[in-house]
């Protein structure tokens, strides 16, 4: 596919590089760790971050701990950060498209980080995960109604 010809949507957010790749690192361990889906909102800046997962019950302090050093250990082994354009049609089956807009382009933005994750998305990112820091759980709490685990986190 021609670089010069990709039609992508239009980005209107601008995110912090190391925040956002680590984004998408904690939301593959999560789907690892807790066969749940990828965050269901998301609240990314420089200083701290918030996620929220459908979960169907509360992780244990246990269960953070277990998130904070996999997630630390995937970000130390130095993986390449990369981007790959696709249409939809490729993407159908390998992607959730759910979550694309009604009037998304045909051309889509897979970003990889190395062999761990790979998720459709538009935002920006660093090219190394050794560009993030080292991630901290500071706080989190479950909403037992909405079935609904909060993280908020920050890189040290």
């Amino acid at each position: 596919m021609n670089r010069e010809q990709l039609q992508l949507n239009d980005h209107n957010k601008q995110e912090y590089p190391p925040m956002h790749t680590c984004e998408h690192i904690i939301n593959r361990t999560m789907i690892n760790l807790f066969r749940c889906g990828r965050s269901v909102s998301a609240h990314i800046e420089r200083k701290k971050s918030k996620l929220d997962y459908a979960l169907e019950t509360a992780p244990t302090e246990e269960d953070v701990r277990k998130l904070e050093v996999t997630v630390n250990t995937v970000i130390a082994q130095g993986l390449e950060v990369t981007t790959e354009f696709i249409t939809q049609e490729e993407a159908q089956g390998r992607f959730d498209l759910k979550r694309l807009p009604d009037d998304a382009s045909e051309t889509v933005r897979i970003v990889k980080v190395g062999d761990y994750d790979e998720c459709l998305c538009l935002g920006t990112h660093v090219g190394n995960t050794s560009e993030i820091g080292t991630f901290k759980v500071i706080s989190h709490d479950w909403n037992e109604e909405a079935k609904r685990w909060r993280m908020r986190f920050k890189l040290m």
